[in-house]
Order: structure tokens, then C-alpha cells, then sequence
């Protein structure tokens, strides 16, 4: 039995359908962190491949060379500088007041009647750089203003914003999700970049335009007088920055970070161009610059205080804690399945049964996601499990990057009750459960289906 389980594919499968059924038993039943879940599990799962224990977790005199370090060591090394440094940047702007500018000069241009659409363009440029929930809060009160100036309902213009929020925070960096799957799956950024966009643009424009404007007229919902807040003294801003300066300021990145990525495929190679386009396109030195750029021109030249940035910053990153331990747990539990040799059992598996990779990490990452709730847990778990696969596949950078955003796609299907998402749609815009299914769960879902369509259609192209 043991021979069985530890030197076969059918053993080494039903060790990793088992693993993987412990861990969402761990993480759903027993309430457990992820992180927690993760170790436990990739620990279960190594011992009983018969990995020896130095393998697993080193001696009292070495443990670096161990898969339990360089598992979470590896991934956290590539990632954390880049999360850490997009959130402080998230944080400057909408303390600064750069996301109501933008959302502002968005109505404006737009206009009353697309309203709807402009307050879908400022959550999926404002979601660039601020977490999903951190959108919510600073953008919710101009969705009120916009619903009660309309005299429709919120519906209509709740529904796109959250679209272009959460297309954002799945498939584009600085988000943790598919920053993890990058290092995880060894992807240029660049290249996450402009699938990332390839695949959300299309997604947000079925689900947070189409879908959006028709369940907005179905389902009505009225502003309630005590959701529409006038701004704390200490956020009143007098003097805002302009559009183009937080427009500016969100795009520095993103560009440097292309700069590098095809700088290193048009420039001459050992150029000192190519060196210089590599140093300013690495994400982490590209996130610096632009954080100083928005700490100097949206903080210091405004009134802030070095006191006042340091602050903002240490506040801005305790939630980043969490999510760095479940990316790092995640790459160990990745780790274990690579060296336990289940990951070429998978690969020879699939490729006998004829399933593509990409629809089978579809696949897992969606049953994640309506397991568990978490998208970022969704991605990095996935991206885990389907490493070792991919390794032996040898894709091109594109069809990485397109696998990611597959497994992006399904980190976001069908929100629903064990999801904090779902609750903070559910408060902030007077939705009832049954019309929190109806409106946010069923347009998750649309933007899950169109987002991996489109990447399976490019992935036939490439």
C-alpha cells in the first residue's frame, strides 16, 4: 500500500486529491488560517510520499536547503518588496485625495447618463494600485452621490465600480494574487501586465458594462440618508491634486515595468541601455520610484509630514502581513507536490486524458475560490498545485501569463457567503442577501467566464 501510494500515478494522484480535500476540510470546516492549513497540510503530504525529514524541514544545523525554507523563501523574496511597496503607494493616493479627483473628472467627462461607466473606469484605474476593499471605502460615498444626482438605482452604479475593483485586484500587479502566481509559475510581470490587461479589459466590459447595466435596472435599490456622509474635517481637501498628476503617478510603474520586460527582448543584449531598462523595469525598484514620487508630490509638497508618511505607511501594511504567510505557506505546499513527483503525475495524467492545462487550472482555481472565499488564496493554492505540471511543459512566457490569468479568472467566480467581499458589497451599498447573489455573486461569475474565455481564446492563438 504504501509502495503503492508513494511510487505510482494512481498513489501519487490520490495523495494530492487527498491533500488538497484535508486542506479545504482545514481551511472551510475547522476554520483554520490558510497559512496554518497550508504548512500543516504540506507536511502531512511529504511525510506520506516518504520524503525524507531533512528533505522536508533540514536539520538543527542547516535548514536552509529544506523545502519548508526554500519554499517559502523563494516565492516571498520575489513578492514581498513589490506588495509591500504597491500598498503604501495605494494608500498616499487615496489619502491625498487623488481617488476622488479621479473619480470626479470621470463623471464629469462621461456625463449624468454614463455615470454607471464612469464610475466603472475609476474603480479599474483606481484598483490598480489599492486593495479591493481599501476601493470600497474610498470610492462608496461618490457612488451614493452619483446614484441620488441619477435617481436610480444604486445597483446601476455599485456594480460596475466593483467590476473594475475586482478584475483589477485578480489580474493585474501590484496585487498580491498575481504577483504570487508570477513567482510561482516564474512570469515576467510585463508580460502579467499586459495579459492581465488583454483578459480584464474584455471581462470588465461584458461583466461591469453589459451585465452590470442590465441587472442594475432589475434590481432597485435606494440611497439611504445615512449613506450619504459628508467628509471627515481631517480628509476635507481644499486644494486636490490634478488628474493628471495621480494619473501620472498610478502609470509610472506599470510603464517602467514594460520598459524592462521589452527592453530586455528590442534592446542589444550587454548594452547600457538594455541595463538601464532592466534596473528601472524591476518591479520592486519600480514601485520605489513611484512611491517616492507620490510620497514627494501628493504628501511632502502638500502639507504631509515625514511624521505624518511614516505613519500612513505602518498603518497601510498591517493587513499584509496575512497574505504574505498564506503566498509563503502556499509555495511550500507547491514545493512539496514538485518534489514528491506528483506534479509530473498530474502532467502525464492530464495529457492522457486530453485536458488542457488551462481549463484544469480554471478548474481547481474556481473550486478554491467557491470553497474557501479568498481569490488570493484561490491563485496562490492553484498556482501551487499546478507548478510541477507546468514545468514539464515548457511554455513560452505569453502562454504563462495566459495561464495565469486562467487561474486569475476562476479566483473569482461566484462569490458568496464565505466570502468578506460579499458582506462588504451587502453593507455598503443596502443589498439583501437574495440581491447580493443576484447583482454581486452572479457578476463575479460573468467576469470569471469572460476573463478565462478570453484567455483560452488567446491561448489557441500563441
Amino acid at each position: 500500500m504504501i509502495h503503492w501510494l508513494q511510487h505510482t500515478t494512481g498513489g501519487l494522484l490520490t495523495l494530492a486529491a487527498v491533500s488538497i480535500a484535508v486542506l479545504l476540510v482545514l481551511i472551510i470546516k475547522l476554520k483554520l488560517e490558510p497559512f496554518i492549513a497550508l504548512i500543516v497540510v504540506g507536511l502531512l503530504t511529504a511525510l506520506a510520499a516518504g520524503l525524507p525529514v531533512g528533505t522536508i524541514v533540514g536539520s538543527a544545523q542547516k535548514a536552509s536547503d529544506s523545502l519548508l525554507e526554500k519554499g517559502f523563501g523563494s516565492i516571498l523574496g520575489h513578492i514581498t518588496a513589490i506588495i509591500g511597496l504597491g500598498t503604501i503607494l495605494g494608500s498616499i493616493l487615496e489619502r491625498s485625495g487623488g481617488a476622488k479627483v479621479l473619480t470626479g473628472a470621470l463623471l464629469r467627462s462621461f456625463g449624468e447618463k454614463r455615470a454607471p461607466l464612469a464610475m466603472g473606469v475609476a474603480g479599474f484605474v483606481f484598483g490598480i494600485p489599492v486593495f479591493f476593499d481599501i476601493g470600497i471605502f474610498v470610492l462608496a460615498p461618490l457612488v451614493y452621490v452619483a446614484a441620488r444626482q441619477g435617481g436610480r438605482s444604486l445597483v446601476l452604479y455599485a456594480m460596475p465600480l466593483l467590476a473594475g475593483l475586482s478584475i483589477t485586484h485578480a489580474f493585474l500587479p501590484p496585487h498580491p494574487g498575481p504577483v504570487a502566481a508570477a513567482g510561482l509559475l516564474h512570469v515576467e510581470l510585463g508580460w502579467i501586465i499586459l495579459m492581465g490587461l488583454a483578459c480584464g479589459i474584455p471581462a470588465f466590459l461584458i461583466g461591469g458594462v453589459l451585465y452590470s447595466t442590465w441587472i442594475g435596472k432589475r434590481i432597485t435599490v435606494d440611497v439611504p440618508e445615512d449613506m450619504v456622509f459628508a467628509e471627515e474635517d481631517g480628509e476635507r481637501e481644499e486644494n486636490p491634486p490634478s488628474l493628471g498628476l495621480v494619473a501620472a503617478i498610478i502609470a509610472v510603474p506599470l510603464v517602467l515595468i514594460l520598459a524592462g520586460t521589452f527592453g530586455s527582448i528590442w534592446l542589444p543584449k550587454g548594452s547600457a541601455l538594455a541595463g538601464v531598462a532592466a534596473f528601472i523595469g524591476t518591479p520592486a525598484v519600480a514601485l520605489t520610484v513611484a512611491v517616492l514620487l507620490a510620497s514627494w508630490l501628493l504628501g511632502l509638497r502638500r502639507g504631509f509630514t515625514g511624521k505624518d508618511l511614516n505613519e500612513l505607511a505602518a498603518k497601510s501594511l498591517r493587513p499584509v502581513a496575512m497574505i504574505l504567510l498564506v503566498v509563503g505557506a502556499g509555495a511550500f505546499f507547491g514545493a512539496v507536490l514538485s518534489a514528491t513527483g506528483i506534479g509530473k503525475a498530474v502532467a502525464d495524467s492530464l495529457h492522457d486524458a486530453g485536458l488542457p492545462v488551462l481549463l484544469a487550472a480554471y478548474v481547481i482555481s474556481c473550486g478554491m475560490r467557491i470553497a474557501q472565499g479568498s481569490a488570493t488564496v484561490a491563485i496562490v493554492t492553484t498556482s501551487g498545485i499546478i507548478a510541477p505540471t507546468v514545468a514539464q511543459l515548457g511554455y513560452t512566457q505569453i502562454q504563462l501569463a495566459l495561464l495565469v490569468m486562467a487561474i486569475s479568472a476562476g479566483s473569482i467566480i461566484a462569490s458568496h457567503v464565505n466570502d468578506g467581499g460579499f458582506w462588504i458589497v451587502s453593507r455598503y451599498f443596502n443589498l439583501t442577501v437574495p440581491q447580493t447573489l443576484k447583482s454581486w455573486t452572479a457578476l463575479e461569475t460573468v467576469l470569471s467566464l469572460s476573463g478565462f474565455g478570453v484567455s483560452a481564446l488567446l491561448m489557441a492563438v500563441v
